[in-house]
Parts: structure tokens; C-alpha cells; sequence
């Protein structure tokens, strides 16, 4: 069984790496520059998706709050950008301060740096994940109460940086510069683009890593049955905590990431709208499944790009018809029901297992299958 198992994930590894191997050489070859932008933007939003599958899919914790950490990173990182000040400009604030203040916040300070830069992208977002986390999973706060906690945080921090001017309020952070060249540019954008398919691509070995061992079936175990879980001596709330700081350090990730793609980052980032967007991703592609919520992230959001450039008055409609189709047809999502349904008889032709969601070794263990053939003759 472990030979198996070894022998699965080399396969998958390989196909993982072919895949990023194909989107780093072949893609950039044929689609062109603005609709590559683009699809490093899509990508860079599938790793949000697969931390919303983190903790929804596998945990069973539904946050209609990711777009919070996704905005943080993307402010983390902007705030370094806007700091990229020439030396022999007269200006040593950021161009909108420039009206009102002489001397760079306090708060501001910090973001000079590079490496702290890039830390605070991962680290700000996960720790206000981990002591929110904290705070509502030890008074056993969980199912519609806990998503509407998110969304009230959402709320929340909308508010609070739409009205901070010394982050630019409303308009957020603009004109975004590295080493003194656009983020706009061609070879910049480039870059980006394949940071951002090296990016997922480790973020895709981390959830798996996660998810395929010991700490992954105590998360299956706690969205199936939590009272269970604690009648056999484990305390969820460690383990929740800790999966929903990963999910928020991954949404700030991705907000950088987008956010150089995109050369902006606003409050709208922080919306209710947003964060149930990436919930949408995830429910489409498929829950508890990882290349679901890429899948799902990528086709949502080219459809909705497609449709608004195709039918700019109307396009909202076709995305709300594409998610109650999927909730009432596919309700486990298009790579759940190609698990579960259409490949079933492929499956048995090559004469692989039956696909187990949640207790895959279980279900191929000898011992049960033939104490099932016992019981059924």
C-alpha cells in the first residue's frame, strides 16, 4: 500500500511539474502579451482558491472573509513599491501624500525593506488568520456563525481602509514601480507571470503535503464529525487554527502577486462580493479535490472576463446561471463529478479502485473488501 501511494504521488509530482514546465515555456510563445497578463493574474488567484480549499473542502470552515488577507499582502507588497523613491527626487513620500505630509508614517517605515516586505506578505495576513482563528474557534464557534463572523471582518476592515488617507483611502495604491521600471512593463510583467506559476505550483506541493498525511485526515475528520473528533482525545481548535493562518498567509500571497500584475491595489479588494468570488472558485472546480479550486479559479475567471467583453451589460447574469447550475447539477464540482461519476466505468476498465473521498485506504484495504463480498453473499 505505501509502494502505491509512493508510486501515485511521483506520478502526480511528475504531472504538476510538466504542467508548470508547459505554462514557463510553451505558453508564453503563443498567447499574446495582454492575455498573458492576464492568465498570470487568473493563477495567481487559484492559489486564494486553494487556501479557501484548505479550510472549506477539507475542514469544512466556510470564510466569506479571504478577501481581507488577500488585500493585506497586496498592500504589504504595494507599500514597498510606492517606497521606490529616486534618490534625487525632492519627494520622499509616496505622490499622494505629497499634498499633506513631509515626513514618511511610522508604519510605513518598515516597508523600505525588501525582505521584511516579503515577509510581512505572508506573515500579517497569517497572523490576524491565526489570532481571529483563535478567538472564535475556542468558544466552539463554527458553521453559519463562523461565516458570518468573516463577513462581519470583512465589513470591518472595508471600512477601516477605505477612510485611511495616508494609505490613499478609496483609491488605494497606485503607479507601482520595482528598481524604477513600471509593473506594467512587458519584461516585468513576464516575470511575474512566471513567479506566479513557480508560486502556485509550490503552494499546490504544500496543500497536498498537508492533506495527504496524518494532519490532513484529522481535517477530514473535523469537518466530518468534530464531537466525534473530541471524544478521541484530539482538541480541533490547535488544528483549526492552524489551517486557517496557512489559508490566510496563502490569500496574501496571492494578493501580491495579483496586485504586481494588476500595478493596483484598492479596498475593493475587501468586499463581501469578493471573498464569496473565491468561495464560487472553489465550489465549481470542486471541494477536497486541489486541482479543483485551480480549475475552478481559472474557469470562473476567464469566463467572466470573456462575458464581460462579449456582453458588457448583461455578463452578471451568465456567471449567477453558471453557479446555480453547478450547485444543482454538479454539486461536487466539475473534478468531483469526474471523480465520482463520468470516469467511473474508465476507471474500472483499467481496473483501478473506486475513488474514496475521504478514507481512500479504507476503502482498498483487502480485508474490508472481502469481508463486503461476505456480507453481501
Amino acid at each position: 500500500m505505501k509502494n502505491t501511494q509512493k508510486k501515485a504521488r511521483l506520478k502526480e509530482a511528475a504531472i504538476v511539474g510538466a504542467i508548470a514546465l508547459t505554462f514557463i515555456l510553451l505558453v508564453p510563445g503563443i498567447v499574446p502579451d495582454a492575455r498573458l497578463n492576464q492568465l498570470g493574474r487568473f493563477l495567481a488567484l487559484a492559489i486564494a482558491a486553494l487556501g479557501i480549499d484548505l479550510i472549506w473542502g477539507y475542514t469544512g470552515l466556510l470564510s466569506l472573509g479571504h478577501g481581507v488577507f488577500f488585500a493585506l499582502g497586496g498592500y504589504a507588497f504595494a507599500m514597498h513599491l510606492k517606497l521606490q523613491i529616486p534618490p534625487n527626487s525632492s519627494i520622499k513620500v509616496p505622490e499622494f501624500m505629497s499634498g499633506f505630509r513631509v515626513e514618511l508614517p511610522w508604519f510605513w517605515q518598515p516597508f523600505h525593506s525588501f525582505p521584511f516586505s516579503v515577509f510581512a506578505v505572508v506573515a500579517i495576513p497569517a497572523i490576524l488568520g491565526a489570532v481571529l482563528g483563535y478567538l472564535v474557534f475556542r468558544n466552539r464557534i463554527r458553521g453559519v456563525y463562523f461565516s458570518i463572523l468573516t463577513q462581519a471582518a470583512t465589513i470591518v476592515f472595508f471600512n477601516f481602509f477605505n477612510s485611511q488617507q495616508l494609505i490613499n483611502g478609496t483609491n488605494g495604491l497606485t503607479q507601482l514601480t520595482l528598481f524604477g521600471a513600471s509593473v506594467n512593463s512587458r519584461d516585468t510583467e513576464y516575470i511575474f507571470y512566471l513567479l506566479t506559476v513557480l508560486f502556485l505550483a509550490a503552494t499546490y506541493a504544500l496543500c497536498r503535503w498537508l492533506t495527504c498525511g496524518r494532519f490532513g485526515r484529522l481535517l477530514v475528520a473535523i469537518r466530518d464529525d468534530e464531537v466525534r473528533l473530541r471524544f478521541s482525545g484530539y482538541n480541533p481548535t490547535g488544528y483549526k487554527v492552524l489551517v486557517f493562518a496557512i489559508s490566510a498567509g496563502l490569500a496574501g500571497v496571492s494578493g501580491a502577486l495579483y496586485t504586481v500584475q494588476t500595478g493596483i491595489i484598492s479596498p475593493t479588494a475587501m468586499n463581501i462580493a469578493f471573498s464569496i468570488e473565491m468561495v464560487i472558485w472553489v465550489a465549481v472546480g470542486g471541494r477536497a479535490t486541489l486541482s479543483g479550486a485551480i480549475l475552478g479559479a481559472f474557469l470562473v475567471n476567464f469566463a467572466k472576463t470573456l462575458l464581460s467583453e462579449k456582453f458588457p451589460e448583461v455578463w452578471l447574469f451568465f456567471q449567477g446561471a453558471l453557479f446555480l447550475i453547478v450547485v444543482t447539477v454538479l454539486p461536487d464540482g466539475i473534478v468531483g463529478w469526474l471523480q465520482n461519476k463520468d470516469f467511473e466505468h474508465i476507471r474500472r476498465l483499467f481496473k483501478k479502485p473506486k475513488y474514496a473521498s475521504t478514507y481512500p485506504s479504507l476503502e482498498q484495504d483487502p480485508e474490508v473488501q472481502r469481508e463486503k463480498e461476505e456480507l453481501e453473499h
